[in-house]
């Protein structure tokens, strides 16, 4: 359980901010509106992912990487490839996990922190975690992204998270890269490459046996 919370606290998502630019009322409407019309006409994704992840207590990162897939409504994989191998599925409230070919399962709703996480992780995919009155959002810009800072205001997740920070491709309002800032002062960034959009993705890769 321990480590099934830890890797789903990995998948939550620092550039240097000297270069971001808050942005006005008018401008955070219109990137809302995209966000929420990319996801519209997204019926799935699937991506190559590298993680880093920076803990107070290791000199080195830990970086890992795999493949990602989501399809609508609500399932999501993250295949862990190298160094480990490790399988993570969330279809609607059912998280599965595959750790060295033992299967487990777990319903969302009976873990406060399962539910908040999943709902974060979904929120990020389909953009209506920045509509989420449980987070708040602060918005900028650089060269290539529309960057939102969330500072959770819910009591279970202050425990665990300092704060998300998404970024936004300009081009096409999917996000390409997300960070995670821990209450412990570890750090995770997650860097989604080579996505492909609303390609076919059987309903078998988010079933676990």
């Amino acid at each position: 359980m321990h480590k099934l919370l830890l890797i789903l606290s990995l998948m939550i998502f620092h550039v240097a901010g000297a270069q971001n630019k808050p942005l006005d009322a008018i401008a955070i409407q219109r990137i809302k509106q995209n966000v929420l019309q990319t996801a519209k006409t997204t019926s799935t994704i699937s991506s190559d992912f590298i993680q880093e992840k920076e803990m107070s207590i290791l000199n080195d990162k830990i970086i890992t990487s795999g493949k990602f897939y989501f399809k609508k409504e609500r399932s999501l994989r993250w295949e862990y490839l190298h160094p480990f191998s490790y399988v993570i599925t969330l279809r609607g409230d059912l998280i599965s996990v595959n750790d060295e070919g033992v299967v487990k399962s777990f319903n969302t709703q009976s873990n406060k922190v399962f539910s908040e996480v999943n709902r974060i992780i979904i929120g990020s995919v389909n953009g209506t975690l920045l509509d989420d009155d449980s987070f708040i959002a602060l918005y900028s810009q650089n060269k290539d992204y529309y960057i939102v800072s969330l500072t959770p205001l819910s009591a279970t997740l202050k425990e665990n998270l300092e704060k998300i920070v998404l970024f936004f491709d300009k081009t096409d309002h999917t996000v390409d890269q997300l960070e995670m800032f821990e209450s412990t002062g570890d750090f995770t960034r997650i860097t989604f490459i080579k996505k492909q959009l609303n390609q076919p993705i059987p309903d078998e890769v988010f079933i676990l046996r």
